[in-house]
């Protein structure tokens, strides 16, 4: 394993030990807490959406199962992804980062991000490490404004 790999597993306030993502329970109404993670907290880290998946809708659409409100945001940095990029062309099959926002059964919102650092253990390039540090420390720093 490479020395740019630390075991992860944050414990930020109101989460869980997850050690792949970062993950925060927003006390708000769903759209809300959609509105607020796509539009403030990722663009000021640089990110943008490429793509929003609502699973609930999906489901109900393709198998007819109901299911609780869930979003997958596809966020991308365009200066960390061209980075990673130049680095290691393949790394493409691992963008963008997925940002989850998903109602838990009390009704609140729950909204996790991938960590970067653990997704690259798969792939042996060092030049990468810095790369997907900076990426984790974005989003975990929008994981962390969300109150």
């Amino acid at each position: 394993m490479h020395k740019w790999l630390p075991i992860l597993s944050f414990l930020i306030i109101n989460a869980f030990k997850v050690p792949y993502l970062h993950i925060r329970l927003v006390l708000s109404f769903f759209p809300a807490g959609l509105k607020e993670v796509n539009l403030r907290e990722l663009k000021e880290e640089g990110f943008g959406i490429l793509t929003e998946i609502d699973i609930k809708e999906t489901f109900k659409k393709k198998l007819d199962l109901d299911f609780r409100k869930y979003r997958i945001l596809g966020a991308c940095n365009p200066k960390m992804a061209y980075q990673a990029i130049s680095a290691e062309s393949k790394i493409g099959t691992m963008l963008p980062c997925n940002v989850i926002v998903q109602e838990t059964e009390d009704g609140k919102i729950e909204v996790s991000a991938v960590d970067p650092v653990a997704s690259m253990t798969a792939i042996e390039n060092d030049e990468l490490g810095g790369i997907a540090q900076e990426v984790q420390s974005k989003l975990k720093t929008v994981i962390e404004r969300l109150s």
